[in-house]
């Protein structure tokens, strides 16, 4: 028998080559799999799912944020899992085992998701991601992009001078715009609720962060952070996003090139301290100007995305609901110092007074931020790791959906559907749960630092729309509208449709001047654990 030739041998090699490769390769990936969605039995229960693979996925497109509620009650698990394709989660649904996972900030890690988030929603280089990805998680100091970044918005954002002056620009530019909202006496206008607010608070926002140079001056370039802002969820997970979701890409793009120009021309020289600082770190770090001015875009999110819907809700659950608008009224005009100027009536608003003296008013606010709050707070888990006495794996995703918390009857008693403005009042803490059930801002170490400036915006807002204007709603009837539309950026819940609604001069008050202060506020009005620890 001949011996074979040496192509032979090469093809025989080869082919054998070929095979280790591919067995290596189903190997690993039957390994990652069993990894990813093998189920140790010291892991939290496994959440039932209709389909296998993607049962959860649909449940999510359906239900969206109710849908962690409908697996919380199947479960009755204080924690359980969820296998998604690529990922696997876990889902905490009772505070006891909240308050452990915010000590746990290291190993339960929110910043390396916040870097991936936001280098892919700002579009970010591959220098500026490397750049925000170092020492991302602090494991090495309080040094790096992500650490630094943090601890300036912190220092910029809590109750003091910095804080007063931004909310002061604010409230001017409330009352400005109110100004030309309110009609003549005797005159009434139409207005779309939803898209006056988020207008309105819009400018207010931006100008009391950015300055006079602010780039949201330009409709256009408010109009396409919208426009960007609208397709989140396409640039997150669409397939081929530079085709799937071209048009946010491009608004994007629009609002980071405003950016750009803004920060060329030395724009946030005069702007609030918290743009300065926000700034000075990325600058400090070596971030190209191109990717600061991506980053903003992303920044703008955090500062325009959930106050408007908080308003809109507290005013619209407040004009729906019979008598709480008088009720909360009265609060604001006991107040509300009256003087005469030249024979006008003043009337002043200060907005630290009536934190300080309008109970229900807070009261209702919170219960607002309860009743449609739909934020998640999201983890990663670092390294194998118990939580309490369940098995978490590592690379795994952890979340805490706050609507699971406020949903909880056993919590918040047989009323935890109904909106009640009174349930967050003083006198009521019996009758509620521990401060720490409070989940609008999230909690722990990634608390939101700007929870005391929308609390004064949003307040700001609600006092001086109900003590200026009467509204009733064009249809005849407050209806609640859908929400199922919420954007993945959203903690508050966003209506689907805008209601129509006709505005008057509040009757009584229709030759009265308007002024809004703001006294230094620089005590803290606590609303959460943590504000109680400070205060």
């Amino acid at each position: 028998m001949s011996s074979p030739s040496l192509s032979s041998f090469f093809a025989i090699s080869s082919d054998s080559t070929f095979l280790l490769i591919v067995a290596g390769l189903v190997t690993l990936i039957y390994l990652s799999a069993r990894r990813m969605f093998g189920h140790d039995p010291r892991e939290p229960p496994l959440a039932p799912q209709s389909i296998p693979l993607i049962g959860h996925m649909v449940g999510l497109s359906k239900s969206s944020f109710n849908y962690y509620i409908d697996l919380s009650h199947k479960t009755d698990a204080p924690i359980f899992t969820m296998t998604l394709p690529g990922q696997k989660m876990y889902v905490v649904t009772k505070p006891e085992l909240i308050q452990i996972v915010q000590k746990q900030h290291k190993t339960l890690a929110f910043p390396p998701i916040e870097a991936k988030f936001a280098s892919k929603v700002c579009g970010a280089s591959p220098e500026a991601q490397a750049i925000l990805d170092k020492n991302v998680n602090g494991d090495e100091g309080d040094f790096g992009l992500s650490m630094e970044s943090y601890t300036a918005m912190r220092a910029a954002l809590k109750p003091g001078s910095q804080l007063d002056d931004m909310n002061r620009v604010m409230i001017q530019e409330i009352t400005k715009s109110l100004d030309m909202l309110q009609p003549a006496k005797g005159e009434s206008k139409r207005i779309g609720m939803n898209t006056w607010l988020r207008d309105a608070i819009t400018t207010a926002t931006t100008r009391s962060v950015y300055g006079p140079m602010n780039p949201y001056d330009n409709k256009e370039i408010a109009d396409a952070f919208w426009e960007f802002e609208g397709g989140l969820m396409s640039i997150l997970v669409g397939f081929l996003p530079s085709i799937t979701a071209r048009k946010p890409i491009a608004a994007r793009a629009k609002v980071a090139k405003a950016f750009e120009a803004y920060f060329k021309a030395g724009g946030v020289k005069n702007a609030s301290v918290l743009a300065q600082a926000r700034y000075q770190v990325e600058v400090d770090n070596n971030v190209p100007l191109e990717d600061i001015a991506r980053y903003e875009v992303g920044g703008s999110i955090a500062i325009l995305v959930n106050t408007a819907p908080a308003a809109f809700w507290a005013l619209f659950l407040l004009h729906s609901h019979p008598g709480l608008l008088e009720e909360i009224r009265k609060e604001v005009d006991a107040f509300t110092e009256t003087t005469t100027e030249n024979g006008t009536t003043v009337k002043t608003l200060d907005i630290t007074t009536l934190k300080a003296n309008c109970p229900l008013l807070l009261s209702s606010y919170q219960e607002v931020l309860r009743y449609c709050s739909m934020g998640t707070s999201v983890r990663e888990v670092m390294e194998d790791i118990y939580l309490d006495r369940w098995l978490l794996k590592k690379g795994a995703i952890l979340q805490m959906p706050s609507r699971i918390i406020h949903q909880d009857a056993s919590l918040w008693g047989s009323s935890v559907a109904d909106f009640n403005p009174r349930r967050f009042l003083p006198k009521e803490t019996k009758n509620r749960p521990r401060d720490v059930c409070f989940r609008a801002f999230g909690g722990g170490k990634t608390l939101c630092p700007g929870r005391h400036f929308a609390t004064n915006e949003v307040l700001a807002v609600v006092a001086i729309f109900i003590s200026r204007l009467d509204m009733t709603p064009v249809g005849g009837a407050w209806k609640f509208p859908t929400t199922a539309n919420t954007n993945v950026a959203a903690v508050v819940m966003e209506p689907d449709d805008d209601i129509e609604v006709e505005i008057k001069a509040r009757q009584g008050f229709e030759d009265t001047k308007w002024v809004i202060n703001l006294d230094k506020s620089d005590k803290i009005f606590a609303m959460v654990t943590e504000d109680s620890n400070e205060a």
